[in-house]
C-alpha cells in the first residue's frame, strides 16, 4: 500500500480493495519502525489517526467520500492543530497544545483526511538543512549522513521514505521547494496568498505560503484543491475562486515557451547538477516545448534582500514568543526583565536568535531607511524583472538547488553558505510567484530537482508542465532502498 500514490489510494479506498483503518495502521506501523532512522516526525497522532480513519471508512461506505477522504497525511508541526502538541521545531513551544486549528488543518479535516502526526522542521522555519530542530536533525532518506533540506525537511523526508503518502510544508525562501529537491519528492509553493495562514505559525509575513508536498505533481494538484481558498481570517487571503487543479493535468505542452535565466546556470552551480536540468529541459523540447534563454538581472540581489526582509519580519512576529502567556518560561525569575531575557534566551536555539537579532537591528532608529525600505525597493526590481519575463514566457526553469544534498554539520558552522542553499528559490518568494520542485536524476546517488516558477495563479499551469514531464520519466517513482 505504502507505494500508491494518493490517486491510487484514493481508487482503492473507493473500491474497498482496503479500508481507511488498515491504510492508517500500515502507515503507522512504517513509522514506528523506520522513522526512528530519520527522525521524520515531533509526533505521532496514532489514537487520532484511527479514530479518524474509522470515520472515513463510514463515510466512504455512505458514499458520500472527498477525493481525500481516509487518506493518511502528514502535517509540518508549524500549523497550529486543536489538542496536539504544535511546536515549531522548539523549545520555546515544546509544550504548547493548540486551543484551534489552522485554516489548512480545517480543510483537511473537512476532507476527511487522516492525521499520522506532526513533523519535524528547522525551528520556527529558519533553516535549510533541518539541523536546527529542538528535537534533533532530520536525515535524508537516501543517505542517513546527508540533510533533507529545510525548513519542510521533516515532511519531505517522511514522503520520501514513504511514511507518508503526501504532506504540507511552508515555504518562505524554498522551504518546500529545496527539501522536495534533495529528498527526491515534488514540492509546490503556491501563489502568495493562495492558501490561507491562518494558524500557521508565521515566520515572515510577507514571504510565507503553504503547499503540499507529495511524490507527483498529480497528488499535488489534489492536495492543493483541499489546500486553496479564500479566508476571511487571514487579511493576505486571495479573493479568487479555485480552480479544479487535476482538470488540465493532461493538456499538451505543444508550443510551451520555457525561459532559461542566465543567471541560474553561472558560476556556484554544481556541474552535474546542471547536466541533470539540462537533460529534463530536453525532454520538455521532446514534448513540443521551445526553450529561450531569459535574463533576470537582479538575481544576485535576492539573497541580501531576502536576509533582511525576513529577519526584520520575524524579528517582529517573534516578540510574542516573551515566557508570559503560552510556551516556554524560565525557573523563577527575578523580575520581568530577567523573565524575558532567560525565558527567549533559553527558549530560542542559535539560528532563530540570529535572525531575531539581525532583524532588530534592521529596524531600529537610524537604519530602518537604509536597510528595511531599500530592501522593499530591490524586492519590487526583482518582481518587476520576473514581470518582463512572462510577458516572453510562460515558465521559468531551472535547478531548485544548487547542489544535491551535503553531509549532516558540513555548514553549520556557515550560516553565509547554508543560505546559499536556497540562491534559486528564494526570488519567487520575493515576488509572491508561485513555483515547484520535481524530481529531476540523481548526482552521486542523491536527487536532483528541476524548478518550475510561473506567473500569478498559474498553479494549474505548473501542474499540468510537471505532470506531462512525469508521464515521461520515472525519477518521482524511485525509492530509498532501505525504505522500498
Amino acid at each position: 500500500m505504502h507505494n500508491k500514490t494518493l490517486s491510487e489510494l484514493s481508487a482503492a479506498l473507493q473500491a474497498g480493495e482496503f479500508s481507511s483503518t488498515e491504510l492508517t495502521q500500515s502507515y503507522l506501523d512504517r513509522i514506528s519502525s523506520l522513522d526512528p532512522q530519520i527522525n521524520a516526525f515531533v509526533t505521532v497522532t496514532q489514537q487520532l489517526a484511527l479514530d479518524t480513519a474509522a470515520a472515513a471508512d463510514k463515510r466512504i461506505a455512505a458514499g458520500t467520500a472527498a477525493p481525500l477522504t481516509g487518506i493518511p497525511l502528514a502535517q509540518k508541526d508549524i500549523f497550529c492543530t486543536e489538542g496536539v502538541k504544535t511546536t515549531c521545531g522548539s523549545k520555546m513551544l515544546d509544550n504548547f497544545i493548540s486551543p484551534y486549528d489552522a485554516t489548512v488543518i480545517e480543510n483537511f479535516n473537512a476532507a476527511g483526511a487522516v492525521m499520522l502526526g506532526k513533523t519535524n522542521m528547522d525551528e520556527f522555519a529558519m533553516g535549510s538543512s533541518n539541523e536546527t530542530s529542538y528535537y534533533g536533525p532530520v536525515k535524508n532518506p537516501w543517505d542517513i549522513n546527508k540533510v533533507p533540506g529545510g525548513s519542510s525537511g521533516g515532511s519531505a523526508a517522511a514522503v520520501a521514505a514513504r511514511l507518508a503518502p503526501a504532506s504540507t510544508g511552508t515555504d518562505t525562501g524554498g522551504s518546500i521547494r529545496q527539501p522536495a529537491s534533495l529528498c527526491g519528492i515534488t514540492g509546490l509553493k503556491p501563489t502568495y496568498g493562495r492558501v490561507s495562514r491562518y494558524g500557521m505559525i508565521a515566520f515572515a509575513s510577507s514571504l510565507d505560503q503553504a503547499g503540499p508536498m507529495t511524490r507527483t505533481a498529480e497528488d499535488a494538484a489534489m492536495m492543493l484543491n483541499c489546500m486553496a481558498g479564500f479566508d476571511e481570517r487571514d487579511s493576505t487571503s486571495a479573493q479568487r475562486d479555485v480552480p479544479d487543479y487535476t482538470a488540465n493535468l493532461n493538456d499538451s505542452l505543444q508550443g510551451l515557451t520555457i525561459g532559461l535565466p542566465k543567471e541560474y546556470f553561472g558560476e556556484g552551480l554544481d556541474a552535474q547538477v546542471g547536466s541533470a536540468v539540462e537533460a529534463a529541459i530536453r525532454e520538455y523540447e521532446n514534448l513540443g516545448a521551445v526553450v529561450k534563454e531569459i535574463s533576470l538581472p537582479n538575481t544576485h540581489l535576492a539573497v541580501p534582500t531576502y536576509y533582511v526582509v525576513a529577519p526584520a519580519e520575524c524579528s517582529s512576529n517573534l516578540s510574542r514568543f516573551d515566557g508570559v502567556r503560552f510556551g516556554y518560561r524560565c525557573d523563577d525569575p527575578a523580575d520581568l526583565e530577567d523573565l524575558y531575557k532567560r525565558s527567549r534566551g533559553e527558549g530560542f536555539g542559535a539560528e532563530v536568535k540570529r535572525r531575531i537579532m539581525i532583524g532588530a537591528y534592521a529596524l531600529s532608529a537610524g537604519y530602518y531607511d537604509a536597510y528595511y525600505i531599500k530592501a522593499q525597493q530591490l524586492r519590487r526590481l526583482i518582481s518587476d524583472d520576473f514581470k518582463r519575463a512572462f510577458e516572453e514566457v510562460d515558465v521559468i526553469m531551472g535547478p531548485t538547488a544548487p547542489e544535491p544534498a551535503f553531509g549532516l554539520g558540513e555548514k553549520s558552522d556557515d550560516p553565509i553558505t547554508m543560505y546559499l542553499s536556497d540562491i534559486y528559490t528564494i526570488a519567487a518568494n520575493l515576488a509572491g510567484l508561485p513555483g515547484m520542485s520535481v524530481p529531476a536524476g540523481f548526482v552521486n546517488n542523491m536527487p536532483v530537482g528541476l524548478q518550475i516558477i510561473g506567473n500569478y495563479f498559474d498553479e494549474s499551469r505548473l501542474l499540468n508542465v510537471a505532470h506531462r514531464y512525469q508521464q515521461v520519466t520515472d525519477w518521482h517513482a524511485r525509492t530509498p532502498e532501505q525504505f522500498k
